[in-house]
């Protein structure tokens, strides 16, 4: 992909237990084994794990730049794995319940990052909660992590419906995880997407499924993604097929309107002679 500014992806669940972050720490890893620079924002801000689960040391988070303590340069860590890290805060009630300014806040001090990115994979809470769903429709592509399970089915469908249906946002895709294989993927994809193209008249993409893989849940004990701790193995593959299908995606346009990260960067690519 000709990356003319950053792709901003959010990582959402219906539920917990789908693998949300697991599949959001694996792609940032796999985007930057693809020679790309790329950036993690752990936005599950009331329980944020992403820092554990790629064994990297923050001693601040998202939580201090909001009070004005850090700016949002001095936070970022950059993991062993290359990745440069927005560490979120666990354990903070507060954090767990922002309002829409916070938000707000929050995405625009993105705009002051001068750094080169490429990705920015925002790794956003369970659930339909409004921060979520802002968080969600200030990124350019939304991707559901859902499993064949009939509760993280009917909780993905519930997300899409919201974002579908009271935001008007579109690039939602779908993103099977822990299942038996590649027919097993596309078959939960075609009948979540049958069931959203009868009922909301929308349609949700599909780039690639993650394989059920006891490598993953090792990887996580040995606080390191599946990608480094079992490269071989299925849903390493997989990964690294994820991340290729993003990058054969196009480039999305510029700002959109919304609030949005990087807006500012956008606009400024986007004017000739910049």
């Amino acid at each position: 992909m000709d990356l003319k500014f950053p792709q901003v992806i959010g990582v959402a669940s219906g539920k917990g237990g789908a693998g949300k972050t697991t599949v959001a720490i694996n792609l940032a890893v796999a985007l930057c084994m693809r020679g790309h620079k790329v950036m993690l924002m752990d936005g599950d801000l009331g329980m944020a794990n992403a820092q554990i689960a790629l064994g990297a040391h923050a001693p601040f988070n998202i939580s201090h730049v909001l009070t004005g303590e850090k700016t949002l340069d001095e936070v970022i860590v950059t993991t062993k794995q290359g990745v440069r890290l927005v560490p979120g805060a666990s354990g903070l009630r507060d954090m767990a319940a922002l309002d829409s300014f916070q938000i707000a806040s929050m995405v625009r001090a993105f705009d002051s990052l001068e750094e080169p990115v490429d990705y920015l994979v925002v790794d956003v809470a369970a659930g339909i909660a409004p921060a979520v769903l802002e968080f969600m429709a200030a990124c350019q592509r939304r991707f559901v992590v859902v499993c064949n399970q009939p509760s993280s089915i009917a909780d993905a469908y519930g997300l899409i419906k919201v974002m579908a249906t009271e935001q008007s946002l579109d690039e939602i895709y779908l993103i099977p995880n822990m299942v038996s294989g590649v027919q097993e993927g596309r078959q939960l994809h075609r009948r979540l997407n049958d069931v959203c193209n009868r009922f909301l008249g929308v349609s949700v993409k599909f780039l690639q499924s993650i394989e059920a893989d006891e490598m993953v849940l090792q990887s996580l004990r040995k606080y390191t993604s599946v990608m480094e701790f079992a490269p071989g193995s299925a849903a390493s593959r997989d990964f690294r097929g994820l991340a290729e299908a993003i990058d054969h995606l196009p480039s999305t346009d510029g700002p959109s309107g919304r609030m949005q990260f990087f807006s500012e960067r956008m606009l400024r690519a986007d004017q000739p002679g910049k």
